[in-house]
This record gives structure tokens, sequence and C-alpha cells, in this order.
């Protein structure tokens, strides 16, 4: 059947009670398909249908307001999702508490390859990706709260070696975005930041038997280069032209998110917070000329702040998982995009560029760690974050560095002569006996042979087969008072070197406010 070209409202009439939803975007709305979900969300807002729809997607996808997975976020219209990560929804994550819906969380990387393996009618996804974590079955095997009952993961041994195999997942639809359609209903993305996961998803959809309905900004005459296409026409159902289609929440066609022409020179911010300042910058301190660098979300995006205010960002090759490589990253609500990429993969391929050990160094955040190196940071406090691809990067970088402070919750620092000074303390432990959850298995990477790095703005912990080992200190801080006092765990305490001067320097004066 040829493509069909339709409003967004008859697009949502295609989305029926039961069916399951693949979702193709990212933050910052990336690649998102806005219009055609607000039409679904409206329908079910006005006639109560779609309802018991089941959704699944591999990256974060909202505003944490109303687009994105929040058009979903209403009690029976969404009855299961199995999302990679969840904050940009806190209407979902809500929804996920209560118990009014069945919430899986599975690495981000692994539900965009079962959407490709699924498409393909291959039994699952096998791989090593989530091994001890949240994931294994063993623990909780992707379920986030008591309405998850179904076993999506099961370990198998191959060749005497243990793995993971995710279930196939039954796509009905996939909603995915793109930037033209050519006259035979072929899809092009040459305005997106990133392709992500659409292709896997539209695999998905097809293989199932489903259908494909595609958003685009505009319809070309004649057919587009062979070259530029993301989606053949043979993949595409319905497609919805929608003339004022956002290129993210931002930016309606910056040139700079989707060419290799240099940007502008950097206008971002310095770093004013001392914590935010020490940790990055000791991070950095593992990042060296020639690597493969991925950064992760919040303080350990800050790495790249300090790699440029050094000279020292053209030197190393950024890899994030939307795909990208190159560039300058954006940082906030559009992370997960570069400003003139030097190049463009699907997520699909990116994670399994990872899983060949690509990565040199990543950094990324730590909202609990445990004695033995177990970080946690997809589910604390009773609420579902879920990891993105916190897991799939983690297990497969050469070395981690993970970075947050000490302590949570009104800790307060300040640097004078080359020393850290603790004007108040965090009233939260970051740092426990035992994680609530764990997205980082310490011991599994330590018989692997792999680094990790704990960083915080007074001291270093690095894992060993033992466990965390206490192995650097900031100058101007007592171990026994400033560290050991504050663990509920003796770590493994040996040779301790002070923290390099050069992390210590004064940080830039925060401007006052307007």
């Amino acid at each position: 059947m040829p493509v069909q070209i339709v409003s967004a409202d008859e697009a949502a009439q295609h989305v029926q009670d039961g069916h399951t939803v693949a979702l193709a975007a990212n933050g910052g709305g990336q690649l998102e398909p806005t219009a055609v979900i607000a039409a679904v969300e409206r329908r079910f807002l006005t006639d109560g249908t779609p309802r018991g729809l089941r959704l699944v997607h591999a990256l974060g996808v909202g505003d944490r307001d109303k687009r994105g997975v929040n058009g979903f976020a209403h009690e029976g219209m969404t009855t299961r999702v199995i999302g990679g990560h969840w904050t940009w929804s806190p209407a979902m994550m809500a929804l996920a508490s209560e118990n009014k819906i069945e919430a899986y969380v599975l690495p981000a990387g692994v539900i965009t390859h079962l959407f490709r393996e699924s498409g393909a009618r291959r039994p699952g996804y096998i791989t090593r990706t989530g091994l001890h974590t949240f994931a294994d079955p063993r623990n909780q095997g992707g379920r986030a709260n008591s309405q998850a009952r179904e076993e999506l993961v099961e370990v198998l041994e191959l060749d005497g070696q243990e793995y993971l195999r995710y279930r196939p997942l039954h796509v009905d639809i996939a909603l995915v975005r793109g930037t033209e359609v050519d006259e035979l209903g072929n899809i092009g993305a040459d305005a997106e930041p990133a392709i992500l996961d659409a292709l896997e998803a539209a695999q998905a959809a097809r293989g199932c038997g489903g259908k494909v309905i595609v958003q685009v900004k505009r319809r070309i005459a004649g057919r587009l280069d062979p070259r530029r296409v993301l989606l053949p026409s043979a993949l595409v159902d319905y497609v919805v032209v929608e003339p004022a289609q956002m290129q993210t929440y931002l930016t309606e066609e910056d040139p700079a998110l989707f060419s290799p022409v240099p940007a502008e020179e950097s206008v971002t911010d310095p770093i004013t917070d001392p914590i935010r300042a020490v940790v990055a910058r000791r991070a950095a301190l593992e990042v060296h000329a020639g690597d493969v660098l991925n950064l992760g979300f919040g303080m350990s995006a800050d790495v790249a702040k300090v790699l440029r205010e050094q000279g020292r960002l053209d030197t190393v090759q950024l890899a994030v998982e939307q795909g990208l490589y190159g560039g300058e990253p954006e940082l906030g609500d559009l992370f997960g995009m570069s400003r003139g990429p030097s190049a463009r993969v699907s997520s699909a391929v990116q994670f399994d560029i990872f899983a060949g050990g690509i990565i040199d160094v990543t950094c990324l955040g730590m909202a609990q760690v445990d004695a033995r190196g177990n970080v946690n940071v997809s589910s604390f406090g009773g609420k579902v974050m879920g990891p993105g691809g916190f897991v799939d990067i983690s297990q497969n970088a050469r070395t981690a560095v993970f970075c947050g402070a000490f302590r949570a919750k009104g800790l307060r620092v300040h640097l004078e002569d080359g020393r850290l000074v603790i004007d108040s303390e965090g009233a939260v432990a970051k740092f426990v006996s035992e994680v609530e959850q764990v997205t980082y298995a310490g011991p599994f990477a330590a018989r692997e042979g792999r680094r990790a790095l704990y960083v915080t703005e007074r001291c270093v912990f690095e894992l060993t087969p033992a466990g965390l080992a206490l192995t650097e200190v900031a100058p101007g801080i007592d171990v026994e008072r400033d560290i050991l006092a504050h663990l509920d765990f003796r770590p493994v305490v040996g040779e301790i070197r002070p923290m390099a001067a050069e992390v210590f320097a004064p940080v830039a004066a925060a401007l006052p406010l307007p």
C-alpha cells in the first residue's frame, strides 16, 4: 500500500486500545513526533480511547511537564511502560510509584536492540549487558513496581559464559519523526540532531505486523538522494506533515546541530559551584589526548566545560549514546545533542560500537555508592528513574569515572588558599553500606578487570577486588573527621595521595542576579 499523507488527528485513529506503541525520541524534543502524540492524547481526553496502551521507549522523552511521554501519562490510557529513562515525565513516574501501571526499566541500549531483534523476528536479544544489575532476573529483572510481574529477562549459559536473554517485544505502532518526505514516501532526517532508534522502532512495528506513523516538517518535490533516506517508504504507512515542527524544544532549525560547520565561539557559563568545579577538574585528569570520551548527564557533563577551558576538548573524540561523535556537547535540557558534530549513526549502531569497547573513559553520575563499588542512579527514594544508557556505557568502558558530591542536601564548601573548606555538611549520605538498586555492579567490574574511580569534592575512591579503596584526599580535609566518620562501612585504606593541586584553583565568580 502506498504511503498515505494524513493529519495528526487521522493518524491518532490508528492507535487502538491495547496497542503496544514504540516511541523513538529523546529529551529536549529531539526527534519527538510532538503533534502526533498530542493528537493521541487529545483523542483519549475527548473520547476515552485509546485505553490500555503499552509504551516502549529507550531514551528519556519529554519536558518534565506536558510533552513527550507525558502525553501518555493518564490513568487508564497507559497500563504498561518499558522505559530506559523516566525522569522527563514526572506524571508517568507518579503512575509507576502508585502502582497504576506495570513499570519496567531496562537499559536503553537493550531496548533499542530489542526493537531491531523483534523486527527481525529473532528470539530476543542475547547480551552480557545488565548482568548483576537490576536488569538481571536474579535481582529485579527490570521490574520496577509490584504491578510488574512478567519475566522479561532470563539467564543463559553459552560456551561456559553467562548471558542475559531479553525476550522479544510485540509492537503494534511505531511513532517516529523525520524532517522531510519525498514523492515516494521515503523519509529523510537532514535537519535532525540525531536519528536515534527511529529505524529500529519502525522495524519492530513492521516485523510484528504493525503500522509506522511518521511526523515530518515538510513534503518535498521529487525524490531524496538515497544516501539521505532514514526510512525507506516500504517501512512507512502514514505521514503527518507538520510545518510548525520544531527541531528541538528550543530551536526551529539550527544548522549547528546537524552540520559539520564549526560552532560559534562558546558562550557556555563557567562553573561557579566549587563542588562541581573540583569534581569536574579531578575527573578531567583521567582524560587524555586521543581518548574516546563519553559524558553523562548532570555533574559529569561539566567535564566538557573543563576540557574546553583547558583547550583540550578538540584533542578527544566525544561519543554519546544518541549516535553522535565530535562537536561541542549541549548541556542541560538539550543534553544528548552536539553543535558541529563530526559523525552521526543510529543509537542501535552506537550501542553496538560501545559494546565493542571503543570508550576509553566515561564520566557518569552517582546517586549512591556502596562498600563493594556498586553504583545506583536508576531508583532511589521510591522513584522510578531509569538509567538511560548508563548500564550499556559503564559496563563496556575501559575506565568509568563516577562523579558526585560526597554528601547531598545542604553541603556547602569553598576553596581557600588551595584547600577545600567545608562550611556546612550534607544531611544525606551518598556512600552507603548497600545501594537501593544496582546500576553498576562493582564486583563484576573488578572481576573483569575494568577500572573505576569515584570522584567527590573531598576524596577519590578506586574500585579494587576487595571493594572501595580510599586513594586521594583534598588538601584541608581530615580523613577521620570528614570522610570515615560519615561512612557506614570501612573502605580499604592504604597509601593516600593528595588530590592534585590544580583541582583547587579559585572558581569563576558567579554573576550577580539581574
